[in-house]
């Protein structure tokens, strides 16, 4: 059952020991993505943090993720670009559940008006240095980057 979340009353905190997926290890990564969103900066827009550092792409491609992680076994893995779903893999059980890609640009095209261009286009979403990897985020990224900032 999701406890109330004052800071964001539309998107509850996941909490209990109800799965609405195949498995836990498909419920951790449906509670990290909507936990992700349930402290967020901007979650109605699906922003984590920094005014562009997103999910997902946008609310379809949130709901195929949502859908996805519900629905697959512990022998598939789910894989992600830039904030979308692409595809789902039959893999193996000690597999990773999810794989994501976000934001590579590369080369000629890693400039800023490609990457807003592409965005425009509905075609890329910036993952951040960590919301775009909502299965990774939590203290480790925050503390990670703070003791970065502050050593430089």
């Amino acid at each position: 059952m999701p406890k109330p979340n004052p800071r964001h009353p539309n998107f509850p905190i996941p909490s209990g020991p109800v799965l609405r997926a195949k498995g836990w290890r498909q419920e951790a990564l449906l509670r990290l993505l909507e936990n992700v969103l349930s402290v967020g900066e901007d979650p109605d827009n699906l922003v984590v943090y920094a005014a562009l550092g997103k999910a997902a792409r946008n609310w379809v491609a949130h709901r195929q993720i949502v859908q996805t992680l519900t629905t697959m076994d512990e022998d598939q893995t789910l894989i992600i670009q830039s904030g979308k779903p692409i595809g789902l893999l039959q893999t193996h059980v000690n597999a990773p559940l999810v794989i994501m890609a976000n934001c590579n640009i590369v080369g000629q095209w890693a400039k800023a008006e490609v990457f807003y261009e592409l965005q425009r286009k509905g075609l890329i979403c910036w993952g951040g240095l960590t919301a775009g990897a909502w299965q990774y985020i939590g203290s480790q990224g925050v503390i990670q980057g703070t003791y970065e900032i502050f050593m430089r």
